[in-house]
C-alpha cells in the first residue's frame, strides 16, 4: 500500500532533519538583530521621593531632657515644586478634639494657608507626652514645660527642611496662646538652644506670627527675634494681657492690639467665662474666652499678608 502522503516528510531521516535545522540556525545568525520596541536610555534620570501625604506624620524630637517622638498632622499645599512651610502650634488646650483629630481651629487654619500655596504642620506636643490640657494646670507646675514646646518646635523645622516639597528657605511659625508663648521662645536668640539651631535651619525661618501669647517670660529674658514677628492681641484679654507684650516692640516686632477683643479672639464660640483657668491676669478669678468676629477677620488678613510678603523675599 502506497505511503499517505502527509507521512512523506518523515523519509527525509535523521541527516535530512539535522540539515534542516543546520540550514535554520544559519539563516538566523544571519539576519540583523531587530530593534527592541522597548527601548531604554542607557541611564536612568535620578529618581525623585515622593511627597510625603496628607494625615500624621512623626519624627524623633530633640535631645533636650522632656524631648519624646513627635507627631504631627501634615496637611500639604497642591502643585508639584517646592512651597513654604508653616508649622501651627497649639494652645493650652492641645492639638486633637475628643475624636482624635485637629482641633476645628488647626483645620480652619491649614485650610487657610494651604489655599494659598503653603504647607503646614501642626505639632501635638501633649499626646505623645500623655497629656490632654494645660490650661487648668498652674503655671509653674504643668506638665508640658515652655522648654519642651520650644524644642519641639525647632525640630519641626529641623524636619521639614529634609522633606520633599519643602522650601527650606521659606519657613514660619504660628500660635495660639501657649503655642503663641512658643513661638516666641523658639524665635529668641537669647535661648542658647535657639542660637545653637541658627546655624542649622533657625536661619531659614521667615516670620514668627503668635495670637495672644503669654510674653511676660520673653519679655524679662530679653528678647531677640530670629525673624521679623507677629503679635496679634485681644485688649480685653484677662487671660494673657495684652500689657504684657508691648515692651516686645520693635522694628523686628510689630504688634497689632483690638479693643474689646478677648483671649481667643478669632475663634467660633462666643464669650465665656471659665473658672476652672487658676492663671491670668487676676489668678483665682478665671478667665475669659471667645469670638470677636470683627477681630478675626482682621487679624486672618494681617496674618496672610505678612506672610505673602515673608515668603516673598
Amino acid at each position: 500500500m502506497a505511503t499517505p502522503a502527509r507521512q512523506q516528510p518523515h523519509r527525509l531521516g535523521w541527516r535530512g532533519v539535522l540539515w534542516l535545522v543546520a540550514w535554520g540556525l544559519a539563516g538566523c545568525q544571519a539576519l540583523p538583530p531587530s530593534p527592541s520596541p522597548f527601548p531604554f536610555p542607557s541611564s536612568l534620570p535620578p529618581s525623585h521621593p515622593a511627597p510625603i501625604e496628607a494625615g500624621w506624620v512623626s519624627w524623633s524630637g530633640s535631645a533636650e531632657p522632656g524631648s519624646v517622638s513627635l507627631r504631627g498632622w501634615w496637611s500639604p499645599a497642591a502643585g508639584p515644586g517646592l512651597h513654604p512651610v508653616v508649622v501651627l502650634l497649639h494652645g493650652c488646650g492641645g492639638m486633637v478634639n475628643a475624636q482624635g483629630q485637629p482641633t476645628a481651629r488647626l483645620r480652619t487654619y491649614a485650610q487657610l494657608l494651604n489655599q494659598r500655596g503653603w504647607h503646614t504642620l501642626a505639632v501635638d506636643s501633649l499626646t505623645p507626652r500623655g497629656e490632654q490640657e494645660l490650661c487648668t494646670q498652674r503655671t509653674g507646675t504643668r506638665r508640658v514645660t515652655q522648654a519642651e514646646r520650644r524644642a519641639d518646635a525647632l525640630s519641626a523645622l529641623g524636619w521639614l527642611a529634609t522633606q520633599p516639597g519643602v522650601d527650606p528657605q521659606r519657613m514660619a511659625l504660628l500660635g495660639w496662646s501657649n503655642g503663641g508663648s512658643t513661638v516666641l521662645a523658639a524665635n529668641n536668640l537669647n535661648h542658647p538652644t535657639v542660637a545653637a539651631a541658627q546655624g542649622r535651619h533657625a536661619e531659614r525661618l521667615r516670620l514668627a506670627v503668635a495670637f495672644y501669647p503669654g510674653c511676660a517670660a520673653e519679655a524679662r529674658r530679653g528678647f531677640q527675634p530670629v525673624a521679623p514677628t507677629l503679635l496679634l492681641l485681644g485688649g480685653a484679654d484677662d487671660w494673657t494681657p495684652a500689657a504684657d507684650c508691648q515692651p516686645l516692640a520693635s522694628d523686628r516686632v510689630r504688634v497689632h492690639t483690638w479693643a474689646g477683643a478677648h483671649h481667643g479672639f478669632d475663634g467660633q464660640s462666643p464669650v465665656v467665662h471659665r473658672a476652672d483657668v487658676p492663671n491670668g491676669a487676676h489668678p483665682g478669678q478665671g478667665v475669659h474666652v471667645g469670638a470677636h468676629p470683627q477681630t478675626r477677620v482682621e487679624a486672618q488678613h494681617l496674618l496672610v499678608e505678612a506672610l505673602t510678603q515673608a515668603f516673598a523675599r
